[in-house]
């Protein structure tokens, strides 16, 4: 009985976590669909502002040009990220070892303001030196993949963790030589963490207000900042839209990852079954 009471009271307690979390984004999802030009009262259902999301120049501009940095941004950190963490983790002892496990970790506890600030006051005296960069797209990559790479490091390395050492030694043995034990042996063996990487920096990258707000320049405001100015004078369906939208391309993103992560786990897994009984 107390069995049963208790795995009653763990379903519940996880139901109220979920509603929680899932009923603001799911309320949202429901009022992009509201007819009335007023957030709070519902007009019945429409595509009205689906339709008019179409004409908004701004907003279309902003989601394509978060889109493309989010892109670059998890391309970008999931690389730099995996090389520090490889580091990180191949070499115990090397100088500076410190510093750099250091300097990559504080991205995660600075405050972004902090980051942004410093960031933009460089920026701007690189540009009046070389005249590069423009504030705009390449200056906004920069910042978050500074930010990305730091997750993406963290991520990486907690599955380099959990290798065998025996596993790229075997293949030294055989001949390989270290470029080809990495993407060999290596990197199918982390090939999850790299997409969990990859999504988490892209969705950091994509909802991303602090370091954006920093490093845009005109033409060149993300579709986060587009959202936070309209909301300080008065919320709009439009916004909702927006939000239901890109909540929809951020979860096909990781219900196709997903997929693919677990069918390569499982391929994976019956490979080393018949490699075993083939031994």
């Amino acid at each position: 009985m107390s069995f049963n009471s208790g795995r009653w009271a763990s379903w519940g307690w996880m139901s109220v976590v979920f509603v929680f979390l899932y009923l603001p984004i799911l309320t949202l999802v429901v009022l992009s669909f509201n007819a009335s030009p007023m957030v709070t009262q519902w007009g019945g259902w429409s595509l009205r502002w689906y339709s008019e999301l179409a004409n908004d120049a701004e907003i279309v501009n902003g989601f394509v040009l978060s889109l493309q940095i989010a892109f670059l941004t998890a391309c970008s950190s999931v690389v730099l990220g995996t090389l520090a963490a490889l580091s990180l983790h191949r070499f115990k002892r090397f100088p500076g070892r410190t510093l750099f496990a250091g300097m990559v970790s504080s991205p995660l506890v600075m405050p972004e303001v902090i980051i942004g600030l410093s960031l933009l006051l460089m920026l701007v005296s690189v540009q009046r030196l070389f005249g590069f960069p423009e504030r705009g797209l390449v200056t906004i990559w920069l910042g978050h993949t500074l930010l990305g790479m730091a997750y993406a490091t963290v991520v990486v390395q907690s599955r380099l963790q959990e290798l065998s050492p025996q596993l790229e030694e075997a293949a030294q043995d055989l001949g390989c030589r270290p470029l080809q034990v990495f993407f060999l042996v290596t990197l199918p063996l982390i090939a999850q963490a790299v997409g969990s990487a990859w999504l988490l920096t892209f969705t950091l990258s994509l909802d991303d207000v602090v370091l954006s707000a920093f490093l845009s320049g005109p033409g060149s405001t993300t579709m986060p900042i587009t959202i936070f100015s309209r909301a300080r004078l008065g919320l709009s369906p439009s916004v909702n839209t927006v939000a239901t939208l890109t909540v929809a391309v951020v979860s096909v993103g990781v219900l196709v990852a997903s997929v693919w992560m677990s069918r390569a786990e499982r391929r994976r897994a019956q490979e080393m079954a018949a490699a075993y009984r083939d031994a």
